[in-house]
């Protein structure tokens, strides 16, 4: 496609094309000039900046950083924050643990209420459920499934199916399931499989129900047999909330295309059966032998390829199902062994602001892709649970630079923003600034901004014409809360390495 191209442009037409669009040139003394064309809008912005909560322990009340993990949600103000209760905690995820029988059941929304409870009191609007873990006996045959007493004990075997098999009646029991847990949160209460009435009280607002959780992982449930269980849900659950939107198919790697192609089909699913939002997950891996210095580079290379992914992805999307929107849901950053129960070594400082530089660029390269919601993952992750991609220090509660660049997006960007267009690099005409990124905004109020990323541990400075009187605000190794402010007295600044800074350019 490359040589395509280039045998229909002149090489002096690339190389204006290369350096109109955005002066981005290394400099002799070692500054970068970022100059975007103003004037050159590539599209509006849709991307909304998100959150995931996943339940752990540490949400249960009386835990000694219950309160800082929902002040901080609070804080956070993101949109389309997610509710996801997840199979290793079998108790504050199943609310029905042992099947009907005898005409009894095993209905127990004790554990799981306070903390959807104190989830709700903490955000806003546009609110998202996903009750992802389906009771395991909907699917078993074999003997009644063993789950720990304790609802604090991770249990990594409740949803290892393999070669699940998915019939009428299996999707039938999940469906009534999920149609259930919708009516206790959004209606009051239900009525159980032997006709008893079950009373809530909760009349909650909840926009999108997201149906299940990385088919491609847990169950390892094909295209086909996920797009079943899709339908079945969604018809169960919009009986009982016709005002519900429906997200699917929260597919764990973006690169496993055939879930995307099959499930955005029309003619996979049953009549009248919408998908009002695509959504899938982002994890990013380092090797095991690899330095701080290194990782800074296999992150966005593996964010770049992810971006590739997604490019394809959106490309189905507006074939087949093109009022659909995009939810990015679970960007997160790991490291080697993410389920070792205990730290190999304290976690630097260093990682958690490349995390947050990663989480700040694909936002930026998202929105250019028309996505719809970014979200960072998770609020709360403990050793042996992807410690790695916590946003609030599991010891103290304290929000780390992920939290913080998070919120910096969150506090200046958001949809309607115009975006001003990136400039055209190929091989032949390499990027001269790779360990700069940067993205101008235009803001509905007509503020001009700058987002910048250091992917390298090293400070780097930057000249922007026209933020002399401006202010920017700058995550870093140095800071410890909230983003730093300053104004700013010249066009040029400094960041520090492994920084995420936005620029508002003076008015």
């Amino acid at each position: 496609m490359l040589i395509l191209f280039l045998r229909r442009q002149s090489w002096r037409h690339v190389a204006a094309i290369v350096t109109a669009l955005w002066t981005q040139s290394a400099l002799a003394a070692g500054s970068i000039t970022v100059a975007p064309n103003w004037k050159d809008v590539a599209s509006i912005s849709r991307a909304a900046v998100s959150i995931e909560v996943c339940v752990e322990p540490p949400l249960r009340r009386g835990h000694p950083i219950h309160d800082q993990l929902f002040d901080a949600l609070r804080k956070a103000g993101a949109d389309y924050p997610h509710f996801q209760p997840y199979n290793i905690f079998p108790r504050l995820a199943v609310a029905e643990l042992e099947p009907p029988a005898g005409g009894r059941t095993s209905w127990d929304f004790s554990l799981i209420d306070p903390i959807a409870e104190d989830f709700m009191n903490s955000v806003g609007h546009h609110v998202v459920f996903n009750f992802g873990t389906l009771p395991a006996w909907i699917f078993k045959t074999r003997d009644p499934i063993a789950v720990p007493a304790d609802p604090d004990q991770v249990d990594w075997t409740y949803s290892e199916f393999n070669e699940v098999e998915v019939t009428d009646a299996s999707v039938k029991l999940a469906a009534d399931y999920q149609a259930r847990l919708a009516d206790w949160y959004v209606n009051g209460g239900f009525t159980d499989e032997y006709g008893k009435r079950h009373e809530s009280g909760h009349h909650y607002d909840i926009e999108y129900w997201e149906v299940l959780n990385d088919p491609d992982f847990e169950g390892s449930l094909s295209p086909a047999d996920y797009t079943r269980l899709y339908d079945g849900i969604v018809a169960a659950v919009r009986n009982v909330a016709p005002k519900m939107k429906f997200m699917g198919p929260v597919v764990g790697d973006p690169a496993h295309a055939q879930y995307f192609d099959y499930f955005l089909d029309p003619k996979n699913h049953q009549p009248g059966i919408p998908i009002d939002m695509l959504s899938y997950h982002m994890f990013l891996f380092p090797d095991a032998d690899e330095s701080n210095e290194v990782m800074s580079h296999t992150f966005f290379q593996q964010a770049d390829k992810f971006l590739v992914a997604s490019a394809y992805v959106d490309v189905l999307r507006r074939r087949l199902r093109p009022n659909a929107q995009t939810d990015v849901v679970d960007v997160a950053t790991m490291l080697p062994d993410p389920l070792a129960p205990k730290l190999a070594q304290p976690i630097p400082r260093s990682y958690w602001n490349l995390s947050g530089g990663v989480f700040a660029y694909l936002y930026g390269q998202l929105a250019l892709l028309g996505v719809d919601v970014v979200g960072a993952s998770e609020l709360i992750d403990t050793p042996g649970i992807v410690a790695a991609s916590t946003l609030v220090d599991w010891t103290n509660g304290h929000p780390n630079a992920r939290y913080w660049v998070l919120k910096l997006l969150r506090d200046n960007f958001g949809p309607g923003d115009q975006l001003i267009r990136l400039p055209l690099y190929t091989s032949l005409q390499p990027d001269p600034a790779p360990g700069l990124y940067a993205q101008g905004f235009i803001t509905p109020r007509g503020e001009r901004k700058v987002l910048l990323v250091n992917k390298r541990d090293r400070p780097v400075t930057v000249d922007i014409p026209g933020a002399s009187g401006g202010e920017e605000r700058h995550v870093d190794q140095s800071t410890q809360t909230d983003a730093a402010a300053n104004p700013l007295a010249h066009d040029q600044l400094t960041l520090g390495g492994l920084a995420v800074a936005v620029v508002t350019l003076r008015r």
